[in-house]
């Protein structure tokens, strides 16, 4: 005999988790269980209680700033846990109350109709390469400030260097024969110097530790065939790797780049058909890094030094993808361009595109054992 199933939706915050069941079956009861700590003993006890009173249990709960600590503790108790998308939950038009209780119980119904979307959750090493991933991303942030702030102090005091091109070596020399007459500025300025440079070392660390880490990184041979293709150094691509995380979730290209946030907004009834700017959903950070890959193809297609270097160990059908991603993308781009689309718009096309061959490269990688 089947055994019903109980839907356990959790509302989870900083210090507590917001408990409510829903029975099995469209008229099962959905009832506020109660408040408990957000701790992992207090999950594990509220697991092995409700483990005794039910047959078989499936939790869920939002994603958010509490990460994953209580999905794999409610894995390692051996039950099914689903992180839905909170942008995915659906919601009803006038409701003006929202507590913790009346949370918990419409997620646990929604939960029980089927009406939530779960999110990929990584595994630990993947997580834990992510989060270095955006530090980095943190460190490029620290040096643009630094490097601002540092240029609109030289403005305010009118030194202003001739050329556009800054910290190239000829800006740096210049930067060394700054002088100021009065000591507070000549500290400020001292300081701000500094900064930069500490900034970019931080930044330089972060960046090698990524590389030293991929070769045990069970999606390093995703990374090292993502380097076949134009305008994806192994920073690059470590980057989309872990902030995509497994290809093949997606069934096809589409799905990931509606992830990305690449298509067009759309609002079509009937004859009428709308479309607008890109929906900007999903990921910022690889949307980001494939819209700056995009500029490499405004140059004509060829195998450049760099690339044959990057792509050693990476299989001729690979490369063949890769290339013929070149020889499509770099037309395309002129094809539009002479069109007179603005620059902004061919860009994100093309980056659409890149998308595309990517999840077709990624899914011709089997991922390694993680060690």
């Amino acid at each position: 005999m089947k055994k019903d199933t109980t839907f356990v939706a959790l509302d989870a915050s900083k210090e507590t988790l917001a408990v409510a069941i829903a029975e099995d079956g469209k008229r099962g009861e959905v009832r506020y269980f109660g408040t408990i700590a957000n701790r992992t003993e207090a999950v594990r006890k509220l697991v092995e209680k409700l483990a005794g009173r039910h047959g078989r249990l499936k939790f869920c709960y939002e994603a958010g700033p509490t990460g994953y600590v209580l999905y794999r503790t409610i894995r390692s108790l051996g039950y099914a846990c689903d992180v839905v998308a909170p942008s995915m939950v659906p919601v009803r038009p006038g409701g003006h109350i929202k507590t913790d209780r009346r949370d918990a119980t419409t997620l646990a119904a929604l939960f029980r109709a089927g009406e939530l979307t779960p999110v990929w959750v990584p595994d630990a090493a993947h997580e834990a390469m992510r989060d270095l991933v955006r530090a980095r991303h943190a460190a490029m942030e620290g040096v643009r400030r630094a490097r601002q702030q540092l240029l609109s102090f030289l403005l305010r005091n009118g030194r202003v260097f001739e050329t556009k091109r800054h910290w190239t070596r000829a800006h740096r020399r210049w930067l060394s024969e700054q002088r100021f007459d009065l000591a507070a500025q000549q500290i400020v300025f001292q300081e701000l110097v500094d900064t930069v440079e500490q900034a970019v070392d931080r930044r330089g660390r972060l960046e090698a530790q990524m590389i030293a880490l991929v070769p045990d990184w069970s999606l390093s041979p995703v990374v090292a065939a993502l380097q076949a293709m134009r305008g994806f150094a192994i920073v690059g691509a470590i980057t989309l790797v872990a902030e995509v995380g497994d290809f093949r979730r997606f069934a096809n290209p589409r799905q990931l780049m509606a992830w990305l946030g690449l298509v067009p907004r759309e609002h079509s009834s009937g004859a009428s058909v709308s479309r607008g700017s890109i929906t900007k959903a999903g990921n910022q950070r690889a949307r980001r890094l494939l819209v700056e890959s995009a500029w490499t193809y405004r140059l004509p297609a060829r195998v450049a030094t760099a690339v044959v270097n990057r792509s050693q160990g990476v299989s001729e059908e690979i490369k063949a993808v890769a290339w013929k991603a070149q020889v499509r993308l770099c037309a395309r781009y002129r094809r539009l361009k002479a069109t007179g689309k603005p620059a902004n718009v061919v860009t994100v096309a093309i980056a659409r595109e890149i998308a595309s061959f990517a999840w077709a490269i990624a899914l011709k990688v089997e991922p390694a054992a993680a060690k």
